[in-house]
C-alpha cells in the first residue's frame, strides 16, 4: 500500500496505523487512508493495490504453525473450510502454492478484487457445509469476520496477530487469542 500512497505524495502507513484503521468494506479503509474517491474511483486504486499484491503475493509466509494447527486439528475429526476476501482465482492459487489444499473440503472466495463483504458468501458456505451452526466455529482476525460468524449464526475466535489490532478485537466480546500457538493451546493439541 505504501507504493501506492508514495505514488499519490500521500503520508504512508505503518503497520500499527494499518492494523486500527483497515477494515471492511475495504473501500472505507481507502478513504481513512486520505484517498479522494469522488477524483479518483475506488475500482482504479483499489485495482492497482491488488495489481501489486499478485505480482509479490507468493512473498509472504504462512505463519509456522499453520501447516501443524491443520493437522492436528484434521487427526481429531475437525475439518476447515476457507471464507476469505480474496479474489477466488488468488485464493485458489495461494492454497496451492503453500500446499496446504488438502485441509480444506471448502474453499470460498469473491468473484471481484473489491473485498465489500464476506457475509453472502458465509451464508452460502453455511448450506455448503451442511452442518449444525453450533459444530461450526469461524476463526478469524477481524471485526468483520465476527460480524459475519454473528450473520451466520455460529461462533468465532479471533486472532489478534493479524489485520486488526488486539484491542480493536477485544472489543467485540469474542474469545481473542494471540497467536495460533494459544489457539493450539487452547485445544489441547501443543
Amino acid at each position: 500500500m505504501n507504493s501506492i500512497l508514495l505514488k499519490r505524495k500521500m503520508k504512508t502507513i505503518t503497520l500499527e496505523k494499518y492494523r486500527q484503521i483497515f477494515g471492511f468494506p475495504v473501500k472505507e479503509y481507502y478513504i481513512n487512508l486520505g484517498f479522494d474517491l469522488e477524483k479518483e474511483p475506488f475500482e482504479i486504486c483499489g485495482l492497482e493495490f491488488i495489481n501489486e499484491y499478485e505480482k509479490r503475493r507468493y512473498e509472504a509466509e504462512l505463519y509456522p504453525e499453520v501447516a501443524s494447527l491443520l493437522c492436528k486439528l484434521q487427526n481429531i475429526g475437525i475439518s476447515h473450510s476457507i471464507l476469505s476476501a480474496q479474489h477466488q482465482t488468488l485464493l485458489d492459487d495461494l492454497v496451492q502454492y503453500y500446499n496446504i489444499q488438502h485441509h480444506f473440503i471448502q474453499l470460498i472466495g469473491l468473484d471481484n478484487h473489491y473485498a465489500h463483504s464476506k457475509t453472502e458468501n458465509g451464508l452460502i458456505l453455511i448450506k455448503k457445509l451442511n452442518l449444525k451452526s453450533e459444530k461450526i466455529l469461524m476463526v478469524g482476525d477481524t471485526d468483520h469476520d465476527f460480524e459475519v460468524a454473528q450473520a451466520m449464526g455460529i461462533d468465532c475466535f479471533l486472532l489478534s496477530h493479524g489485520h486488526h489490532s488486539p484491542r480493536r478485537l477485544e472489543i467485540l466480546g469474542a474469545k481473542v487469542f494471540h497467536d495460533l500457538k494459544d489457539l493450539s493451546h487452547f485445544f489441547k493439541l501443543m
